[in-house]
């Protein structure tokens, strides 16, 4: 659980994680949205909707230590552009953030505080669906390669094998949290917004799979916000 939160925020004390830290993504997940849940509820009652979406999104930025809007970008720019897979491999790992990051960046974050501001607080659907994007992190880990053939932080989590039946864990993990914090906090509506999240971070898996033929740390990122903007834009429709 420790290792799962120094990965996850910028709290804890920094390690290498291993594969078994994979277990604890989902909880440790639901913890940071039930904080952002929290300052958005909080902020709701002193702002106007906008500015309490705002700040929900800026909490998320703070608690994660913007690692996984960093994963986004790079993501962006790796992935998005008409590039070999040498290319997007180099292009990733370079901490610039060009063209494909930045208004990938821009526009994901504009709709989170618009899906956000369009909507009633819900803290626990938030903390529901901040498990199920964590919880589609160590899914894609354990089901897909490392796409780098060097070591970077997460080339420990394919050193478990994709066939060995491992993501069944924090499966069970993610599905015992995030469905009944979905119905307490939306009823059913709550449930097709963890569904819309879990196709979010499948295209993202997809187009790694595709483009790379595994996925980095980047794309665990990614697929993490992605997964949460769809669920969000799914709270948010009419």
């Amino acid at each position: 659980m420790l290792r799962a939160v120094a990965f996850l925020t910028p709290f804890g004390r920094a390690g290498v994680p291993t594969p078994r830290t994979l277990d604890a993504l989902p909880p440790v997940g639901a913890l940071i949205g039930l904080a952002v849940g929290g300052v958005w509820w909080a902020a709701d009652r002193l702002w106007a909707a906008p500015v309490a979406a705002a700040l929900a999104v800026a909490a998320d930025a703070a608690f994660t230590g913007c690692l996984h809007l960093d994963g986004l970008a790079d993501s962006a720019d790796g992935l998005l552009p008409p590039l070999d897979r040498a290319r997007r491999l180099t292009v990733m790992r370079d901490p610039a953030v060009g063209a494909f990051g930045a208004v990938t960046l821009v526009v994901v974050l504009l709709v989170r505080v618009a899906a956000l501001a369009s909507v009633h607080p819900t803290p626990l659907l938030i903390a529901s669906l901040w498990c199920a994007s964590r919880t589609a992190m160590a899914l894609i880990a354990r089901t897909m390669r490392y796409a780098r053939d060097t070591g970077g932080l997460v080339s420990a989590f394919g050193a478990v094998d994709a066939a060995g039946a491992r993501w069944a864990v924090p499966l069970l993990a993610g599905t015992v949290i995030a469905v009944p914090l979905a119905l307490l906090g939306q009823g059913w509506r709550g449930l097709i917004t963890l569904a819309v999240a879990a196709c979010g971070a499948a295209v993202v898996a997809a187009l790694a799979r595709a483009r790379l033929g595994g996925f980095t740390g980047d794309v665990l990122g990614a697929a993490g916000v992605i997964a949460e903007t769809a669920g969000l834009l799914a709270l948010a429709a009419r």
